[in-house]
């Protein structure tokens, strides 16, 4: 299997791409920041407007947990 990094410059390459995965001849996955911009939008469109110290005091608690993790 050889793996391809595409960018499209006409849109409707993308659509001919689409049409072979349906095929089951090719399969298309998301890059890892293609995947971490729709969870971003996704969390944005169902969020509350939160303060920058809500989302840093989250982040510490995440990185506390994650820290004491790699202790034991």
């Amino acid at each position: 299997m050889t793996t391809l990094q595409i960018n499209f410059i006409e849109p409707k390459a993308a659509k001919l791409l689409e049409d072979l995965a349906a095929m089951n001849l090719i399969s298309i996955q998301s890059s890892n920041q293609d995947r971490l911009k729709n969870l971003l939008n996704k969390l944005r469109v169902h969020s509350d407007n939160i303060s920058m110290e809500e989302i840093t005091k989250e982040v510490e608690i995440v990185r506390a947990e994650r820290y004491a993790n790699k202790k034991k």
